[in-house]
């Protein structure tokens, strides 16, 4: 085991968040874990080993006491909807990001390890990608405001690298497993659950990479300790080991929990136009009401161009570049994530209880909770 660190996790009563608190301390490392205030951490505060602290990216002070005394930061908090202003998107994704930076570095940490995501390169009109490696250059129009302040804060990350000051980023795509009661996966369970799930592929075999939170948690905890003169400004695809059809695989989880598979099948171009169609109706509809494109919790749209193309592009992702830095290997397969996701169901009490979302909020740092747009540290398909 490499040798135990104080480690600062944000977005630490979020879905990977949580599981990345876990793991550092299955590794023996000790945690302060920041949450919002108001934000439930009961979970967090029964774990031994693990030191509370509430702040917000947002308030530069409170993040200069969170940094203090740690080794380490693992930036997972983040907004990771698919709805709201530029502004909002950059406060929460660009702005506070800038801040735990100048925080972390200014408390002596010497090691910043951020969770980005391959959305940071989604362009606005492109086909299928498949076998997408590091050397793809960021867009020069990005998807939506999620992919641009994204793509914006990872590249300041990277520039903050330094001799004493071991800047990287990783991009897991689609995180997945227990304890998600928001992402994407659980979001397609309830809509098959109760019916109201098409399949939108249209036909069309949709490959992508996703990651389980096991994976996703390895890679972050293996960037911590990785050479910093191999891994410093660098950014690294992390994903499971298996590349999925995206539709049958949704039928496959659907059935580990009696739920009928997606129907009816949907033409593509139909599909796209009504979702542009549901999102553009959303946005109006707030608008006139004078709530602008964020209401809150839960208030996106049901289906959204971004989800659209989520669900219906091929995107596959090189992780060789993290098995070669990192020697990073996707412990968890997917076979055996999916056993230990019917565990978990089946002790919360079965799909419906899973879907519902858990009794208190358990959102990362500075998300509301998503609707079915939500793709990333809670995430969805990201």
């Amino acid at each position: 085991m490499a040798d135990a660190v104080k480690i600062l996790v944000t977005g630490a009563s979020g879905f990977l968040g949580g599981h990345l608190v876990d793991g550092a301390l299955r590794q023996g490392h000790q945690v302060r874990a920041l949450v919002r205030p108001g934000r439930a951490a009961v979970r967090l505060g029964s774990l031994p080993g693990v030191e509370v602290v509430t702040g917000d990216l947002t308030d530069e002070g409170s993040l200069g006491r969170a940094a203090q005394g740690c080794e380490a930061v693992l930036h997972s908090a983040a907004r990771v909807v698919d709805h709201g202003s530029r502004a909002q998107f950059e406060a929460a994704n660009v702005t506070g990001t800038q801040r735990l930076l100048t925080a972390a570095r200014s408390a002596g940490a010497r090691r910043f390890v951020f969770v980005s995501s391959p959305s940071a390169l989604m362009r606005t009109r492109e086909g299928d990608r498949l076998g997408i490696d590091e050397s793809t250059p960021y867009p020069r129009r990005w998807f939506n405001h999620y992919c641009e302040t994204k793509a914006i804060a990872e590249q300041h990350v990277r520039a903050a690298d330094g001799a004493e000051f071991t800047t990287c980023a990783l991009r897991p795509r689609g995180i997945w497993g227990p304890r998600d009661h928001a992402g994407f996966l659980p979001r397609m369970v309830d809509a098959m659950r109760v019916g109201r799930l098409p399949d939108l592929s249209g036909g069309k075999r949709v490959l992508v990479s996703l990651c389980h939170v096991d994976n996703a948690v390895d890679a972050c905890l293996r960037a911590v300790h990785a050479p910093a003169g191999r891994v410093g400004g660098k950014a690294y695809f992390v994903a499971d080991r298996e590349e999925t059809d995206l539709w049958p695989f949704l039928a496959r989880v659907g059935a580990l929990f009696d739920c009928p598979p997606p129907a009816p099948r949907i033409p593509l171009l139909l599909g796209r136009g009504l979702a542009a169609a549901v999102e553009t109706g959303w946005n109006l509809r707030h608008r006139s009401a004078g709530r602008g494109s964020d209401a809150g919790p839960d208030a996106g749209p049901p289906m959204s161009r971004y989800m659209m193309a989520l669900l219906t592009r091929s995107a596959t992702y090189d992780t060789s570049a993290a098995r070669r830095d990192l020697g990073y290997a996707a412990p968890r397969t997917q076979a055996d994530g999916l056993r230990a996701l019917g565990e978990w169901v089946t002790e919360v009490g079965g799909v419906a209880a899973w879907t519902a979302g858990p009794a208190a909020p358990t959102e990362a740092a500075v998300s509301a909770r998503p609707g079915p747009g939500h793709t990333e540290q809670g995430n969805t398909t990201s």
